[in-house]
């Protein structure tokens, strides 16, 4: 692999790792608070959140576009305070890719915790432990497979982007150019030794994904049965 291509997975990997830790900051409180709503509203935010999952990557990046665009709410908004456009910029990717991966960060941590059971947390409270408490002491480490689960998904999700990052960022080496783009760059050039090698890179690093989340999610009693 030339520069260019060690460049997009360096680049890669920074975009997956900014964009997981940010999904777990904004996800996981949204996805506690859908878990434990009562609102009727609750299918039309949890419908919200699993959109990408059903739209096509160019919609979102179309709209992404729109919103901020020099003419958009959010990049007059941005150039107001100084921060520049964020389209074809590397915080522009990070906005993309949280926004299309949201679904797999929140839904898993989502059901880990509707899992708890509530008497769980009620014991707790009869303890006196307060909601903070009961958060950080007894949910999260009861939902630790979901989290976990979340965090793989997350990360996976973002290497695996194609069109949503292809849109918002385009194609700047050393900038914008991901892996994926990367892959898309060398088959349109007939380059396949090159797309190849980056191709089977993908391959293993989603067949690892895919073994990290079976083990994380088996059963415990499984799991020292196999040792």
């Amino acid at each position: 692999m030339n520069a260019a291509d060690w460049s997009a997975i360096l680049l890669t990997a920074e975009l997956a790792v900014t964009t997981t830790l940010t999904l777990l900051l904004v996800g996981t409180p949204l996805a506690w608070w859908l878990a434990r709503t009562r609102t009727r509203f609750k299918p039309l935010w949890a419908s919200l959140v699993a959109m990408p999952l059903v739209l096509p990557p160019s919609v979102i990046g179309f709209y992404l576009l729109l919103l901020m665009g020099p003419q958009g709410p959010v990049g007059q908004l941005t150039q107001a305070l100084g921060l520049g456009r964020l389209p074809f910029t590397f915080a522009g990717l990070v906005v993309g890719s949280v926004l299309y991966s949201m679904p797999f960060v929140v839904q898993p941590l989502q059901q880990a915790f509707e899992a708890i059971p509530e008497r769980t947390l009620e014991a707790a409270s009869t303890l006196r432990a307060g909601a903070w408490d009961r958060f950080f002491s007894v949910a999260l480490p009861l939902a630790r497979p979901g989290l976990v689960t979340a965090c793989v998904l997350g990360f996976a999700h973002t290497v695996g982007e194609f069109g949503v990052v292809l849109m918002i960022g385009g194609n700047i080496p050393g900038a914008t150019r991901v892996l994926s783009v990367a892959i898309y760059d060398h088959v349109e050039a007939s380059e396949y030794a090159e797309a190849h090698r980056l191709a089977a890179f993908m391959v293993a690093f989603a067949l690892l994904v895919l073994v990290t989340l079976y083990v994380v999610n088996r059963p415990r009693g499984q799991a020292e049965a196999d040792r």
